[in-house]
């Protein structure tokens, strides 16, 4: 789709070919749907709203819900959707190591009192999926009248049919492969890592993720020998444990280290239409980047990247690395991140635009920020390293241009 139109329409926008595939009934956006959904059915019932919108715990919010037939009724939905809508990573969908919403109610209850509030203010928080179908239709017609020939518009019609067919595909996979399914397949690991640390071999639940696929299954000889051999025999726990606890300190370490956005030498030109559209690297994105191999942070002013979905904004860069960052986002801020998970799909509907360091007019960023009609810039390399929370950027999601305007 991004080859043919461009040799059409050789001036044509990466954020134009972006809005042609927008608009899709996609399962990566039905978790964020039904928390729209369950928080209008709390709206309906003042019990149940007001008990969403208080400063608590899932927890403690759950036990004050059942205290209400209300409450009760309401709950028994949200029971109903946990699987499989809930059953989505916190994290980037391949490690789960910040969990899922089924395991952190905390996070789904957060989003709807969010919801709940921006509700009694006569605020919209569905994305206007007919008007996102109504301008792609517009922008496909257009184009396409603009074609001359049969053959080449038969050649148009045939790479959009294969491109909204495979959105489709890919954003389904994305959701019951990397979240769904993974979700319970580290369920699963974890009740391993609940039977060693039982047994002492390991000092935390969560240390199972430590060891490697050829130690898993010296973990679990230890145990099965120790259990096997009689009350009182020890495991070799000290030595995993303190295998553990060093490769904590190598991550740890890792996680202070600011990357560089690749590694070895790049090709003469990049043309790999999965590289280009999905992670938005390009020959001029790694030429970008070469050229600011040698400024330092502070010294940046201006990022260019994928221009992944139009429209301008302006305001203050709120960074987001971790998922407890989340917490602290505020409204109109422009969210600044190594990539967006879907998982924060109800955030999009309280930021001005978006910025991140990989992706490309395909990536999860790109696509929501059309769904919801933000700006977005992607694949900027080093954005969330150069970009403070507090500064005020401005992003153009038409040119790929990010500026930073003040330092906070």
């Amino acid at each position: 789709m991004t080859v043919r139109p461009k040799k059409l329409f050789p001036g044509i926008k990466e954020s134009t070919i972006g809005k042609m595939v927008a608009g899709a009934e996609v399962s990566m956006f039905r978790p964020e749907e039904e928390l729209c959904r369950l928080s209008r059915l709390a709206i309906a019932q003042p019990p149940v709203s007001n008990i969403l919108k208080e400063n608590a715990t899932a927890a403690q919010k759950i036990e004050k819900l059942k205290q209400h037939e209300v409450g009760r009724i309401w709950l028994e939905e949200l029971d109903r959707v946990k699987n499989p809508w809930f059953y989505v990573s916190c994290g980037s969908g391949w490690y789960h190591y910040e969990g899922s919403w089924i395991t952190k109610l905390d996070i789904p209850f957060s989003y709807m009192k969010g919801y709940v509030e921006r509700l009694e203010k006569g605020e919209k928080i569905e994305r206007s999926i007919t008007a996102i179908t109504e301008e792609r239709e517009r922008i496909v017609t257009e184009y396409r009248g603009l074609i001359k020939s049969d053959e080449d518009r038969k050649s148009f019609d045939d790479a959009f049919d294969t491109v909204r067919t495979i959105y489709r595909y890919a954003e389904d996979h994305l959701f019951w492969v990397e979240h769904w399914l993974h979700t319970i397949w580290f369920a699963k690991i974890r009740e391993f890592g609940k039977v060693f640390k039982e047994f002492d071999v390991v000092a935390k639940v969560d240390d199972i993720f430590l060891f490697n696929r050829f130690e898993i299954p010296m973990l679990i000889e230890d145990v099965a020998t120790t259990w096997a051999l009689g009350e009182g025999v020890p495991t070799h726990g000290k030595y995993w444990q303190a295998k553990a606890a060093k490769r904590k300190t190598i991550l740890e370490a890792a996680q202070k280290w600011i990357p560089v956005p690749a590694l070895g030498v790049p090709p003469e030109e990049i043309v790999e239409p999965f590289t280009v559209m999905l992670w938005g690297i390009n020959t001029a994105t790694v030429n970008e980047w070469l050229k600011g191999s040698d400024i330092k942070p502070g010294e940046v002013t201006e990022l260019k990247g994928s221009a992944a979905s139009a429209g301008i904004a302006e305001g203050p860069a709120r960074v987001l690395k971790l998922l407890e960052d989340i917490v602290h986002l505020q409204p109109g801020e422009i969210l600044v991140a190594p990539s967006t998970n879907p998982s924060w799909a109800p955030v999009f509907t309280n930021i001005k635009g978006a910025v991140t360091d990989i992706g490309g007019i395909t990536s999860h960023a790109a696509i929501v920020c059309r769904e919801y009609g933000l700006p977005s810039v992607t694949g900027t390399g080093i954005a969330s390293s150069v970009i403070k929370t507090g500064d005020i950027i401005r992003i153009d999601g038409s040119t790929g241009l990010v500026t930073i305007l003040k330092r906070a």
